[in-house]
């Protein structure tokens, strides 16, 4: 029997560990990165109507600018290098919102109101950052995410449903994505509700949980109260892989028949990892009445200029209605 040298030990050590990086750098080179964003905006909004019958749900305002801003910035603070909107008829004016507008732009340089025009131009896409495709008909969330997949390509790719604002320190997607660069596989942003709510989401079942973060196994649309898996809501942020859409592609029509992302994803779920990020934030569903009255409230309130103003105008209006 010989005796194994120090150096020769060493030299075997450090083989091993270059081994291990080599391993670790090949992981890190086949995880593609999250650049692409698809937000379906051809929903009609009826949740919130007449406010909607002439106007893109997606483009009421909240303050000072629409709602499909603060979620475009969302996604631009995440790194998303191309966003797809996938549209339907009457929507053409949220391509125009994030288009330049030259008349409104030299009449604002005449004027010298360069801090407006400042703040319009650096909320713009860059150049070729966009891409606006059709949703023919109103077959569901899922044929929505469809719709996209030629533009997406075989890479994975975030979702964000354009009428859930998320206020959070560091944006829910960017938090998203952080966990992704270290766990890889498919991620699902979720927040906790009252056991009296959870019979109003979609809800999921985990099987682990690390920090925020939980392995899940299953996601229950709408639990009766009692008989939910949990209370962790999903919230209208995702990270999915591109297989997706061959899954989506010969989806049945599910609920309401139509053809619903939930039924693909649990599809996918039984070949794919999928964790569940319990996110810092507070989130906002802008497609019903009482959830976009919450966002102008809150959005006010923390609005750098107008925040004061808006907690005098709340104050008054309390004091008036009792």
């Amino acid at each position: 029997m010989h005796a194994v040298s120090p150096v020769s030990g060493a030299c075997q050590c450090v083989a091993t560990v270059l081994n291990l990086f080599f391993a670790l750098g090949v992981w890190i080179a086949e995880m593609k990165k999250i650049r692409k964003a698809v937000l379906p905006v051809a929903g009609l909004g009826t949740r919130v109507l007449p406010a909607t019958k002439a106007i893109p749900k997606e483009m009421l305002p909240i303050v000072d600018r629409p709602v499909i801003e603060y979620v475009v910035a969302e996604a631009l603070e995440a790194g998303i290098e191309h966003i797809v909107f996938v549209t339907g008829r009457g929507k053409g004016v949220i391509e125009d919102h994030f288009d330049r507008a030259y008349e409104l732009e030299a009449i604002l340089q005449q004027n010298n109101k360069q801090d407006i025009l400042h703040e319009l131009q650096q909320n713009l896409p860059m150049a070729g950052s966009t891409s606006f495709v059709r949703q023919q008909a109103p077959l569901g969330l899922g044929h929505a995410i469809w719709c996209a997949r030629d533009v997406i390509g075989d890479e994975p790719f975030a979702v964000l449903l354009p009428d859930v604002l998320i206020k959070a320190a560091t944006g829910c997607l960017a938090q998203m994505v952080e966990v992704y660069e270290k766990t890889g596989g498919n991620i699902i942003a979720v927040d906790e509700v009252p056991a009296a709510d959870v019979d109003k989401y979609g809800m999921i079942d985990p099987v682990s949980q690390q920090g925020n973060l939980y392995q899940i196994r299953a996601m229950v649309e709408k639990p009766a109260i009692g008989s939910a898996p949990s209370r962790l809501k999903i919230t209208g942020r995702y990270i999915l892989q591109p297989e997706l859409f061959g899954l989506l592609q010969n989806q049945q029509t599910g609920a309401g028949g139509e053809i619903q992302l939930t039924d693909a994803m649990a599809r996918l779920m039984q070949t794919q990892d999928f964790h569940a990020l319990q996110y810092q934030g507070t989130d906002f569903d802008c497609g019903n009445k009482p959830g976009y009255l919450r966002a102008i409230a809150h959005f006010a309130l923390a609005h750098p200029e107008l925040g004061e103003a808006a907690k005098h105008i709340f104050e008054q209006a309390l004091d008036q209605a009792k």
